[in-house]
């Protein structure tokens, strides 16, 4: 059942104040207009009264007789007159309007294309025929509502989800309701629909996300803690390079898990648009070198398998700088981890930019991939050890810094990873 009292901040309905004074009446001081309020639907879980209303400008008039009566009849006529039902037609979301028994008034083109039932059809017809809503207890939410529609400080539902009993097969759909009313009584009932699809797909990616990082966090910290308690069970027993050994696959795994959170917090960052780009003046080529040399170093290649180069003379570039370090870390390891052969470095330079590329000559992206290397969880025919969030988290980067990125078919047969980056400028204030 749907909750009607609006004695506590957990009920469902939203309330409203009791009928204000007409609509052309003088500003109040607190400078809101106190007519008829018109509100936008309530957040979930929150309750909405008259005093929360957007203040709205009704005009003036000269003899405030004319002003109280006139503006008033105009103010009822507008919400229990006749509705322009095109309007509704251009609006995205799905809106099902009734009068206050029920019968269909609007039923807006999103609403024909979401439930599948035509316009002409819907209209004139109760509610419940041409949209039966159920409950999470499968209870009719037209016979449930009942009582939040008689009372008059009720103005209307939050949003909650409800099933639609369709002819074929149910569907889920997130409802919101709002209840009009012209002088405490109920003039209509109005239903915005949204799928529940987009909603299901955010939750499965971030399901995805905690499954992903909960396995790959289980092999790292499984061995971090078996040798650890190896050593300071047996230390007297194991030689120095056999310490060492231990001692290096420890610190080989915690570097893998430092990684794995900072890939998590960069996707997190990236999904909810907070990326924060510092830009300053870089030599992009330095840090091609600066990239390579670590991976020499960290002993992930040899010397002889980079080459990298420059063409053109390359602008000044504004980028972040460790977030271009990153880009490019990202691409040299998937080069690397998925490829073969040499891994070439290629920078062009520009009047606007700089273009990178980074290819190898292993078997390359297959055309039915190339859309989908960017996406998350992606790891191609060869899992490897990553996590599959390398390019998603670079192509993101280099999004933010106002770039493109690309994959394609290298000269050596291989895959070839291109970006460009403009090359920006100093931003003020």
């Amino acid at each position: 059942m749907v909750n009607t009292v609006a004695s506590t901040s957990e009920q469902a309905p939203t309330v409203q104040q009791p009928p204000p004074a007409p609509a052309g009446a003088s500003v109040s001081a607190a400078g809101r207009s106190p007519g008829l309020p018109i509100t936008a639907a309530p957040a979930s879980g929150e309750a909405m009264t008259a005093d929360d209303e957007p203040a709205q400008d009704h005009g003036a008039s000269a003899n405030p007789a004319e002003t109280d009566h006139g503006a008033a009849g105009a103010g009822s006529a507008a919400l229990d007159g006749p509705l322009p039902a095109a309007a509704f037609d251009l609006l995205p979301d799905a809106v099902v309007v009734t009068d206050a028994v029920g019968t269909v008034e609007v039923f807006n083109r999103a609403a024909v294309r979401l439930i599948g039932v035509p316009a002409p059809t819907a209209v004139g017809r109760h509610l419940t025929e041409v949209l039966p809503l159920l409950d999470e207890r499968g209870n009719d939410w037209w016979e449930c509502s009942a009582l939040s529609r008689e009372l008059p400080r009720v103005i209307g539902q939050p949003e909650r989800r409800l099933t639609y009993a369709g002819p074929v097969h149910d569907r889920d759909f997130h409802v919101t309701v709002r209840f009009t009313r012209v002088a405490g009584r109920l003039a209509r009932v109005s239903l915005s629909l949204r799928d529940t699809l987009s909603r299901e797909r955010l939750e499965r990616n971030r399901a995805d996300l905690v499954a992903t990082v909960a396995h790959e966090l289980r092999s790292p910290l499984t061995s971090v803690k078996g040798f650890t308690a190896t050593l300071l069970a047996k230390w007297d027993r194991f030689t120095d390079e056999q310490k060492k050994l231990m001692l290096n696959t420890v610190n080989t795994d915690a570097d893998r898990v430092t990684r794995l959170l900072a890939e998590v917090l960069d996707v997190s960052r990236i999904d909810s648009g907070r990326i924060q780009v510092r830009k300053q003046i870089v030599d992009l080529p330095a840090r091609v070198r600066s990239v390579v040399d670590g991976k020499i170093a960290a002993g992930a290649a040899d010397a002889g398998r980079f080459d990298v180069r420059e063409e053109g003379e390359l602008p000044e570039m504004w980028v972040d700088p460790d977030k271009m370090e990153q880009v490019l870390h990202n691409l040299v390891d998937n080069a690397l981890r998925h490829g073969a052969g040499t891994v070439t470095v290629l920078l062009r330079g520009s009047d606007t930019g700089t273009e990178v590329s980074v290819a190898d000559e292993g078997d390359g992206v297959s055309a039915s991939n190339a859309a989908r290397v960017f996406t998350k969880f992606w790891r191609g025919a060869s899992r490897g050890n990553g996590t599959g969030l390398g390019l998603y988290i670079a192509k993101a980067l280099i999004e933010a810094h106002g770039g493109t990125i690309s994959v394609g078919r290298a000269a050596g047969g291989g895959a070839e990873f291109r970006f460009f980056v403009p090359a920006g400028g100093p931003v003020f204030g």
